[in-house]
């Protein structure tokens, strides 16, 4: 009896002893970032890393674990679900697109940041918009914007005047950007006369770069706000397909093999346009930075050899031209069990001079009004203040949890139709049935 009582004071001794240790000590933190990293472009890649070298130095005993997902969008989707699912593997930090947000929030992955943002100073140097860009169904804010973009046609200006085409460029309706393809197809044999993202291989690049950067310019929308109902039976659907398979089937773009190859994002970007193989790009206004220093591939040449028009409207309707805008946020896992140092992650990645680091690294649009007026990110690149205007004729895509859904319906159209599978009217009938099947017929219309 003895003993064992000896023994349990010795037990309770080092218990009390391991307590003592213990006692005040900080208690480890471990956050984990989620984030995009695809291709050559690794520019997302080093904010991330300088964010956290700043953020440890500044939060003693928390540590930052970065979890860079090397994938193509739709498959970053995917994998980000999956992270998402289980508290052991959901990130505390995610790189989160802005037409995510409402059916991430709605499936339960972010942490409403309202709490958060009120106490924030920095808060008031993001305008409305951008303040909306992370908003959810139910108002409240899922993700805080790292800036925006907007698309146009990005061309060769050397090739165009070899081919005898007007430098500056400015087409003034599509039959004039499909003119300009064929001069280049028919005096420049071996270059590529125009690239249109198209297909399933492609996600949101296909829908937002392709598609709705012609849709827009018709007369016809894709969903309408007011009424809150899908267009289906549209002209403006039939035609943009249309134009898609005279790029395609008229052998004006990239051959079908190599635009439906998940990583013809980075052959533009990386060789085509820097080799002198592609005249016209329909593309968005990051482009530049993978020519810059810090880029993947760095070309000096760009800024002489490369030219932008607006993407015009389908016969030259009011206001001429057209765009579309996206961008990303930064959002804070529901399943964090750090959120407090989550968002201390946040606000430093998005502070005025993290901000205007990556959108000067990445070629973005500033939402930042304190980086949108700073003179060092005018100066930056000199197709800045092009594309900022187009912010005046831009669109975005439809804020629903539905839209995810309707975009897969819409890779699809153009897939069939850039293969030549169904004629332009055919895919638009089909996406109509499967647009009915996805949201009800009674939230469509004509």
């Amino acid at each position: 009896m003895k003993s064992i009582l000896s023994a349990l004071a010795i037990t309770a001794a080092a218990t009390l002893v391991l307590a003592g240790c213990s006692a005040g000590a900080p208690a480890a933190t471990e956050i984990k970032v989620a984030y995009q990293k695809f291709g050559p472009s690794q520019q997302l890649d080093h904010h991330m890393k300088a964010v956290k070298e700043a953020y440890e130095a500044k939060h003693k005993g928390v540590t930052v674990k970065l979890v860079p997902i090397e994938a193509q969008q739709n498959d970053y989707f995917t994998k980000l679900a999956l992270m998402n699912r289980a508290s052991a593997t959901a990130p505390d930090v995610m790189y989160e697109d802005t037409f995510m947000i409402k059916s991430d929030a709605e499936a339960g992955y972010l942490a409403p940041l309202d709490s958060y943002v009120a106490k924030w100073a920095d808060w008031k140097q993001f305008p409305d918009n951008a303040k909306q860009a992370g908003a959810g169904d139910d108002g409240k804010i899922y993700g805080v914007s790292m800036g925006t973009d907007t698309r146009a046609l990005w061309y060769n200006k050397e090739i165009l005047a070899k081919v005898g085409l007007p430098v500056p460029w400015a087409p003034k309706t599509w039959q004039d950007v499909l003119d300009a393809a064929k001069t280049v197809k028919a005096k420049a044999p071996g270059v590529i006369p125009i690239n249109v993202y198209s297909g399933k291989p492609q996600g949101e690049a296909a829908v937002m770069q392709g598609f709705e950067m012609l849709l827009y310019g018709t007369q016809d929308k894709l969903y309408k706000a007011d009424t809150k109902k899908w267009t289906v039976g549209s002209k403006g659907i039939t035609d943009s397909l249309q134009f898609v398979k005279d790029v395609y089937q008229g052998e004006l773009g990239p051959k079908p093999e190599q635009a439906l190859d998940t990583t013809v994002g980075n052959t533009v970007s990386n060789e085509w346009l820097p080799q002198g193989k592609l005249a016209i790009s329909l593309d968005g206004s990051w482009v530049s930075g993978t020519w810059l220093p810090t880029g993947g591939t760095p070309w000096p040449q760009w800024k002489d050899v490369m030219g932008v028009a607006p993407m015009p409207t389908q016969n030259g309707e009011k206001p001429g031209m057209t765009s579309m805008s996206g961008g990303w946020t930064l959002a804070v896992g529901a399943k964090s069990a750090h959120k407090s140092a989550a968002w201390d992650f946040v606000a430093l990645a998005l502070d005025k001079d993290n901000s205007q680091k990556f959108d000067i690294m990445s070629s973005q649009i500033a939402v930042r009004k304190d980086v949108s007026n700073d003179k060092a990110y005018l100066a930056s690149n000199p197709t800045v203040g092009f594309f900022s205007k187009l912010v005046a004729n831009t669109h975005f895509r439809p804020a629903t949890t539905d839209y995810p859904k309707v975009a897969n319906e819409i890779m699809v159209a153009m897939e069939s139709v850039m293969t030549g599978q169904q004629t332009p009217k055919q895919a638009a009938s089909t996406y109509d049935g499967a647009v009915v099947g996805i949201v009800g017929k009674k939230n469509t219309s004509k």
